[in-house]
Parts: C-alpha cells; sequence; structure tokens
C-alpha cells in the first residue's frame, strides 16, 4: 500500500502518494484495523479516479463541500446534503433530483419544491461540471401556475400610511420605493442606514449578496422620524407582521394585499416609467433581468403606452411624489 497510516492525537489520519496525487486525509477513526481498511478504500478510489475520471469516483458530499469552499449560497443545502450524502454524483438523475425533492418536502407545492430542491441540488453538480469533475445536468422543473399579482401602488402607499402607525407606514415605503423583500426590510438596523447619504445596505439572503438602496425623499423623512431605541421595523419575523398588517390595510380602507405586495409595486412601477428589466432587476435586487421581464411583463401591456414617445423625459419618467404634489395641487 502506497498510503501511509499514522496517529495525530486519538485518530488515525493517512498520507502518500496515488497516481501522482498527494493524498493527506483523516480517517475519523481511533482503531488502527479500520483506518488501514479506509486507507485501502481511499488508495482504490484514487486509481480509480486516475483510470476512469473524477467522475467516476465525485460524491455528493464531496460535491457539496466544494460547492460550499467556492463561497455559494448554502441556504437550503443542510436538507440536500444529508438525502444524499455519499452517492456518486454519476448515479444522480434528474428524475432522482425531482423525487428528492417530493421525499424532502412531501407536503409542499412545486414552487418550493424547485426552489429548495431541484435548483440548489442542481447548482451543486454543475458547479463541479464546471470544474470539469463531471457532466452538467439538466433538470425540468415542476410545473408552477403563475398568478398574476396584484401590485401594490404608491397611491395605495400613501393611503396605507395615512391611517397607521409611524413604524408600520415606514416599512410599507420602504419595500415599495427601495424593492426590498419582507425579510429583508426586517433585517434591516440603524448601522445600515446612512441618512447623510441617503442609502441603506440591504442583504439579499434569497440571493446570497447585498446591494445600496437609495432613500426617496418620502422613505428618507419617515426612516428620519422613527425612534433609535430600537429596529426601523421592530417585528422579528414576518409571521408576528402578518395579522398586523392585515388591520392596517382593513384601517386605511385600502385593498388587503400581502407586505410582498409592495416589492411586486416597485418593479410594476419601474417598468410602467419606462425603466427596463436590467435597471429594476439592479435596483431591486432580481438576480436576474429575465426573471423580472417574466414575472411583471404584465406591467408592458398597456396599449397606451406609446403616448409616451411623444412626451417630454421630464413628464414621462416623474417620480410618485413629484405625481402626488401636481394631484394635490
Amino acid at each position: 500500500m502506497s498510503l501511509t497510516v499514522y496517529k495525530r492525537g486519538e485518530i488515525y489520519h493517512v498520507r502518500g502518494t496515488v497516481a501522482g496525487r498527494v493524498i493527506r486525509e483523516t480517517t475519523g477513526t481511533a482503531l488502527k484495523e479500520v483506518a488501514e481498511q479506509i486507507a485501502h478504500r481511499i488508495e482504490a478510489r484514487e486509481w480509480k479516479r486516475s483510470l476512469d475520471g473524477p467522475q467516476a469516483v465525485l460524491r455528493f458530499s464531496d460535491a457539496s463541500a466544494a460547492y460550499r469552499k467556492a463561497g455559494k449560497p448554502t441556504r437550503f443545502l443542510d436538507r440536500i446534503e444529508d438525502y444524499w450524502k455519499e452517492t456518486l454524483v454519476k448515479d444522480i438523475t434528474a428524475g432522482g433530483i425531482k423525487q428528492s425533492a417530493i421525499e424532502l418536502y412531501p407536503n409542499a407545492g412545486p414552487a418550493t419544491r424547485n426552489r429548495q430542491v431541484i435548483v440548489p441540488t442542481q447548482a451543486i453538480i454543475n458547479h463541479c461540471a464546471e470544474l470539469e469533475l463531471c457532466p452538467l445536468i439538466r433538470v425540468k422543473r415542476f410545473k408552477v401556475e403563475t398568478k398574476e399579482k396584484t401590485p401594490v401602488t404608491w397611491a395605495w402607499v400613501l393611503a396605507f400610511a395615512a391611517a397607521n402607525k409611524p413604524q408600520i407606514s415606514a416599512l410599507a415605503m420602504f419595500m415599495f420605493l427601495t424593492g426590498a423583500r419582507i425579510s429583508e426590510a426586517l433585517a434591516v438596523d440603524w448601522p445600515d442606514i446612512n441618512l447623510q447619504k441617503r442609502t441603506v445596505l440591504i442583504r439579499q439572503t434569497k440571493i446570497g449578496a447585498e446591494r445600496t438602496a437609495h432613500l426617496p425623499p418620502p422613505l428618507f423623512i419617515a426612516l428620519a422620524n422613527l425612534p433609535r431605541d430600537r429596529k426601523p421595523f421592530k417585528y422579528r419575523h414576518r409571521g408576528l407582521l402578518v395579522r398586523v398588517w392585515r388591520n392596517a390595510c382593513k384601517r386605511a380602507g385600502v385593498e388587503v394585499l400581502s407586505p410582498h405586495c409592495c416589492r411586486h409595486g416597485f418593479a410594476t412601477a419601474m417598468l410602467q416609467r419606462g425603466y427596463d428589466p436590467v435597471t429594476v432587476a439592479k435596483r431591486g435586487g432580481w438576480k436576474t433581468a429575465r426573471h423580472v421581464f417574466e414575472t411583471y411583463g404584465h406591467a408592458l401591456e398597456d396599449k397606451t403606452i406609446t403616448d409616451g414617445l411623444t412626451s417630454t423625459p421630464q413628464a414621462q419618467f416623474k417620480t410618485p411624489i413629484q405625481e402626488t404634489r401636481e394631484n394635490k395641487g
């Protein structure tokens, strides 16, 4: 055997060279006999890798570890890793991935299964494919029935804000004027807000990134007037907000729409004002412009939008606050 078994502390490790590759691994055992068996297994694995290619020995656990090491999003990975464990990636099929989604989330809908299983599992394998460790895999998503989302409008936000307490009013403005998701808005703390520069740092947990959003005048004023002895938005998670939000809608006499509809309103309003999907995606924290277009393309279906071709840019691209002031005048 070309690998040496040695003890470090209470655990045996192996080192040596197999097929030109330097091997240094822990066996995870304090028993020498078991460690020697593991060393033989590692040596056989490395020879198979050398003769048949890396895909012959690539385990899902190794693929996922490489994905994590690359700094990729880790949300939803724990359950997927526990499902596939040491399964060879070459034995994982598109059908197997779809079946894993059903077994991991038996009571979930197709959108959840796509988002929490199919997308991350495919991302892990295809990351290794980019490293030339295995072939690419394509997985057909579960069919999701798309429902046109009702977006919040600026008029809705103003009516909502006028009838409710400053904190929940500022929250509605925040989501509509920055495009923040509800979880992102609730995570904002005062150190993230720079009132001098009129900016806020938004941590986009869904796509594993951060962005700096601008604070338009109404939002700047609303935030500046909130007390500093607590977070800007006191609700610890969305579950605590749902009932309060519904009652706030009824109090304002507006249609009862979910907090997430404020984000829909941001995208719809931006598109209706003529901004391209790339700009909307960047300003609102969507991963791709394609997602914006496919989800909010209905905002462009107004046939009279071409009237804007003959109007001046100042008239065409008014801000919500400008329109409100003009309407009041």
